[in-house]
């Protein structure tokens, strides 16, 4: 496939004054911004997310349970700890509606700039942009923070080889004590190149956020909330499990993919995720990589797909995690790229991206893609294909100054 016939992702537009920017910039913010606004439109059962979010704030402010079931408020239930009020407190102060469209937009925003900042060409960045803007504007739909997540996750890595450490484990403190998919950022420990102030500061981060509610709360109160926090992480998980049997948008990860396609759902999924931790660190163990710019850049897109597809709590909105994981992956390829990454990304647009829409027939969607947890596939596969790069990376260049 011709390399010209690539030339339309690059296209531009003018805004007044004559500056010109990429179609992709404004086509972004106008699906954060459209899908925040159909889902207002339906009413407050369709922000439910952001209800909860809201309700984290409040309910530590007031000193409730952050885990019991609010029927009079949302019609779901918090996992999240009351590190989270810190975050969602500018928005949980605000009228619903308006808080609301901002907390969509700002994540949309936050993601945005996050890509702005990898160590990538811009054309690279713009592949990223565009294999991304579909899944982000899912998550934004659902009013998640799955968004501002992967761009924390992001930031992590590009403030670590900065050498900007005590802006990358803020990040990774504020992922970790939020959603605990975070805490994975603490592998880019191994890029950093003063690991001493690493481990502080992320130690100090992790006391001044626990600390933080704090001011508005009570001593006793966050440390309790902690504990149950832990206790219905756990309960969550043992939930995903047990309604992975039924034909659902939840569990939609590589033990979803084995407990549905095979029906075992005793098996010991813990296992498999203790393989791949090992697998994912096994590389580390040649310190020489450590300094490479392509196998650092292999190992944030290898995390971002980790959380997604080894969680039982993995949800359709959570994969803008992984979608972005595998964007960045390809945006490294050349173009045009080879018939096997294009298989690759057709199997992407077509099972993870777009199965949640109704581009994908209800009867395929609901029978293949929901029933065998198969949004997960492609991103499965692609992590495989990353880690073996990892594995066989024989590139002795080390990073630099971050590519612009």
């Amino acid at each position: 496939m011709n390399k010209n016939y690539f030339q339309w992702l690059y296209k531009t537009f003018s805004l007044p004054g004559g500056r010109k920017i990429p179609l992709v910039y404004g086509i972004w913010f106008l699906l954060a911004a459209v899908a925040v606004l159909l889902e207002m439109a339906r009413g407050l059962g369709s922000i439910d997310n952001f209800l909860i979010y809201r309700g984290v704030f409040w309910h530590v402010f007031e000193q409730k349970n952050l885990f019991q079931l609010y029927p009079l408020e949302y019609e779901s239930f918090n996992n999240y700890g009351p590190a989270f009020s810190i975050i969602i407190a500018p928005f949980a102060l605000l009228p619903v509606y308006i808080g609301c469209f901002l907390w969509a937009m700002t994540g949309a925003i936050v993601l945005f700039f996050a890509i702005q900042k990898l160590p990538l060409l811009s054309q690279q960045k713009t592949i990223v942009l565009w294999i991304s803007c579909i899944e982000m504007m899912t998550a934004t739909h659902n009013v998640q923070f799955n968004t501002m997540l992967t761009a924390f996750i992001i930031l992590s890595f590009v403030f670590t080889l900065e050498g900007k450490d005590w802006l990358a484990t803020l990040f990774i403190a504020v992922g970790t004590l939020s959603k605990v998919y975070g805490v994975v950022g603490l592998l880019f420990f191994f890029f950093s190149k003063n690991k001493k102030q690493f481990a502080f500061t992320y130690i100090g981060w992790m006391l001044l956020i626990v600390c933080l509610p704090m001011l508005y709360s009570s001593y006793h109160y966050i440390l309790q909330t902690y504990g149950e926090w832990f206790q219905q992480i756990a309960k969550r998980n043992e939930q995903n499990v047990f309604n992975s049997t039924y034909a659902g948008m939840q569990d939609i990860s590589a033990m979803g993919m084995i407990r549905r396609i095979f029906g075992w759902y005793s098996f010991p999924e813990m296992k498999l995720v203790a393989a791949a931790g090992i697998a994912l660190l096994l590389p580390f163990v040649k310190t020489n990589r450590w300094r490479m710019f392509e196998f650092q850049l292999l190992y944030l897109s290898l995390l971002l797909i980790t959380v997604v597809v080894f969680s039982s709590a993995s949800e359709s909105p959570s994969f803008v995690l992984a979608v972005t994981g595998a964007a960045v992956w390809l945006a490294k390829k050349p173009i045009p790229w080879k018939s096997g990454y294009r298989i690759l990304l057709i199997g992407l647009f077509l099972f993870t991206i777009l199965s949640p829409t109704d581009l994908i027939p209800a009867y395929i969607r609901t029978n293949f893609i929901q029933a065998y947890s198969l949004k997960a596939l492609p991103c499965c596969v692609i992590w495989v294909i990353i880690l073996v790069e990892a594995y066989r990376i024989r590139d002795n260049r080390a990073i630099g100054t971050i590519t612009k």
